[in-house]
C-alpha cells in the first residue's frame, strides 16, 4: 500500500511539473514567470512564441474587444494581457481570437498558491492560451510597453524536468535511508546488545534449590499434572525424582537439571522463564507434602 501511494505521488509530481513549467518572459523587464497552458490551445514550438504585450479592452475581455486589430495591419503579433472573471476562459481566448491577438495571456484574480488549468474548446481555439498567477500579472500590467516590448512563451522542456525530477527522488531516497539507518541501527544495537549481555543458561544453584519430589502412581490424578516427561518422553516411574519449575510443570531432575544449565532459561512446555519469577508458593507446599 506503501509502494502504491508512493508511486501515485511521483505520478501527481510529474504530471505537475510538466503543466507548470512553461514559461513567460517579459523582455522589457529581463523576467521569466511560470505559467499553466490551457488544456487544447494551441500548443507553442520549441522555439517559442513571441509577440507585443497588449492590455485588452476591456480588461476582463468579457465582449468583443475594442483593442483589436487584423493580422495584416501590422506584421508584429500581439498577445493580450486579460484577467480572469465574470465569463468563461473559453469566452475570453475566443474573443482575443476574434481581435486578431496571437495569445491570451490570463491572469488570475485572487492571491493563490497553484495555478489554475483553463479548459478550452479545441476545435475553435486557433491561438496561443496560458494561465499566470494575480502577482505576475500585475506586474505585467504595469509594465505594458505594447510593441516596444516583447513578451514571449516558450513550452515545457521534457528532458530538464525528468532530469531535476530523478535528482530530486534520488536525494529524497538518499536522505529517507540515512534517516532510517540513524533511527534503527542503536535500537537494534542495543537491542543485540542486550540480548548479548543476558545469560543464556540458569546457574546450577538455582535449579538445585528448584523443590522436588517423589512420584507416586497412585496420586497421579490428585497431585500430579502429567505423567509423562516432556524433555525425555519417558513415562514416571513410582519412587522417581521430579522437579517443578516456577510454572508448576514437573519433569525429570535430571532432565530439566541438564535443560537449564546447558539449552535455556525457560520451561520446554510453556516457555515461561523462570528468572522471572519466584518459585509458587503452592509448589513449595505440594514438596513438603510429598517428602514428607
Amino acid at each position: 500500500m506503501r509502494l502504491v501511494s508512493l508511486g501515485f505521488s511521483v505520478f501527481v509530481f510529474v504530471n505537475v511539473v510538466g503543466l507548470s513549467s512553461a514559461t513567460v518572459v517579459y523582455k522589457p523587464l529581463s523576467m521569466a514567470f511560470a505559467d499553466l497552458p490551457a488544456k487544447f490551445a494551441l500548443g507553442v514550438n520549441s522555439s517559442g512564441s513571441c509577440g507585443a504585450l497588449v492590455k485588452s479592452d476591456p480588461l476582463n475581455a468579457c465582449s468583443p474587444l475594442r483593442n483589436g486589430h487584423r493580422s495584416n495591419e501590422t506584421d508584429i503579433a500581439r498577445f493580450a494581457l486579460i484577467i480572469r472573471g465574470e465569463c468563461a476562459f473559453k469566452d475570453k481566448v475566443l474573443n482575443a481570437q476574434k481581435a486578431g491577438f496571437r495569445a491570451a495571456i490570463v491572469y488570475d484574480d485572487r492571491d493563490r498558491e497553484d495555478l489554475i488549468y483553463m479548459m478550452i474548446n479545441s476545435e475553435n481555439t486557433t491561438i496561443h492560451a496560458v494561465f499566470v498567477s494575480k502577482a505576475t500579472g500585475e506586474l505585467l500590467k504595469e509594465n505594458v510597453r505594447g510593441e516596444e516590448g516583447e513578451c514571449c512563451i516558450f513550452p515545457f522542456q521534457n528532458e530538464t524536468a525528468w532530469t531535476v525530477l530523478a535528482i530530486s527522488f534520488i536525494s529524497f531516497v538518499v536522505i529517507l535511508g540515512i534517516l532510517m539507518i540513524a533511527i534503527f541501527a542503536p535500537r537494534h544495537w542495543l537491542y543485540s546488545r542486550g540480548r548479548n549481555q543476558l545469560p543464556k543458561s540458569v546457574d546450577a544453584k538455582v535449579v538445585e534449590a528448584l523443590p522436588c519430589f517423589t512420584f507416586s502412581s497412585a496420586r497421579l490424578g490428585e497431585c500430579h499434572s502429567e505423567e509423562t516427561c516432556a524433555i525425555c518422553l519417558e513415562n514416571y516411574k513410582d519412587a522417581e525424582i521430579l522437579k517443578v519449575l516456577p510454572c508448576q510443570h514437573e519433569f525429570h531432575s535430571s532432565c530439566v537439571d541438564s535443560w537449564l544449565t546447558k539449552w535455556g532459561t525457560c520451561c520446554p512446555v510453556c516457555k515461561h522463564d523462570i528468572r522471572t519469577k519466584s518459585v509458587n508458593p503452592e509448589v513449595k507446599r505440594r514438596t513438603w507434602l510429598y517428602n514428607s
